[in-house]
């Protein structure tokens, strides 16, 4: 099971980003999938879910409105399209999976229900 995160970088705000999370070993499509943040010094923060039951997204409130989570089963790949960014949406961006649960856990927003982690990207957005 690998999960890999791409398309993070330098942006200036107001921009707009996407990120995937490819997956490898395993299809992506019969699992909820999760996107968190971690800037220095503060926790991971949860910012997206997509459940693969019914297609059903989630966001924190700091993210709503402007990121969309989205998922192309053909390429195995779960998207976090960032738009009107701001520079505290600088931090390191991962995504994960339970490797169980097809649809996002109740406590969507909490790590420790994710088991399965890519490596993040760097998200840098300038003033």
């Amino acid at each position: 099971v690998q999960l890999v995160e791409s398309g993070g970088g330098l942006v200036q705000a107001g921009g707009s980003l996407r990120l995937s999370c490819a997956a490898s070993g395993f299809t992506l499509d019969y699992y909820a999938i999760g996107w968190f943040r971690q800037a220095p010094g503060k926790e991971r923060e949860g910012v997206s879910c997509i459940s693969s039951s019914d297609g059903s997204t989630y966001y924190a409130d700091s993210v709503k409105g402007r990121f969309t989570i989205s998922r192309d089963n053909a390429k195995n790949t779960v998207y976090l399209q960032m738009n009107s960014v701001k520079p505290e949406d600088t931090a390191v961006y991962y995504c994960a999976t339970d490797f169980f649960s097809s649809s996002c856990p109740v406590a969507r927003y909490r790590a420790a229900e994710y088991a399965y982690w890519g490596q993040g990207t760097q998200v840098t957005v300038s003033s």
